[in-house]
């Protein structure tokens, strides 16, 4: 059952814009470059904000800032690819989350290789999952892409998965 608030029950208090990115600073996750490629061009960008909503059918959701200059591409284009890095391409990551590199330089940092519907899939990424975009809903300040997954790339050997933790990129190497 929802906490649906009565005339009766007291609001909560507002939790603000800094407590709550400090508290998701300590929520470690995965670091991926979503990428897409159509009629607007070839568009990038590094996000954590990815993650698993059901394997019936495969789908993820992406959470993308509607500000940001790929927001409007990824809608456009329909089609993304989320490629999960490994420890080894944290450079690759920064170049795709700076506001400072052009999609021309961010793509050049690194190899790519067209996947079946031509997306840049990211040579040596740990996994490339390849997806179509089913749904969308805006929330805040954000979209939150539901993406069902139709192929997937996977390193065959990983030694190491790139996060972000504490505002940081952190490596977690491969156990076995």
């Amino acid at each position: 059952m929802l906490n649906n608030p009565t005339p009766d029950t007291p609001a909560a208090p507002a939790v603000t814009t800094t407590a709550f990115r400090d508290a998701m600073a300590h929520l470690a996750a995965a670091v991926t470059i979503i990428t897409t490629d159509g009629p607007h061009g070839r568009f990038g960008m590094t996000a954590s904000a990815v993650t698993s909503v059901t394997d019936t059918p495969p789908t993820l959701l992406v959470c993308i800032n509607r500000s940001t200059r790929s927001h409007d591409a990824f809608h456009a284009h329909g089609r993304v690819v989320i490629n999960i890095l490994s420890g080894e391409q944290q450079d690759i990551a920064g170049y795709f989350a700076s506001r400072h590199k052009s999609m021309e330089e961010r793509f050049a940092s690194a190899p790519w290789e067209p996947d079946a519907h031509g997306q840049p899939v990211l040579h040596d990424s740990l996994v490339s999952l390849s997806c179509q975009i089913d749904q969308s809903q805006d929330v805040g300040t954000h979209s939150v892409l539901f993406c069902r997954v139709e192929a997937v790339t996977q390193a065959p050997a990983p030694t190491s998965g790139l996060l972000w933790f504490n505002r940081n990129f952190a490596t977690l190497p491969v156990t076995s």
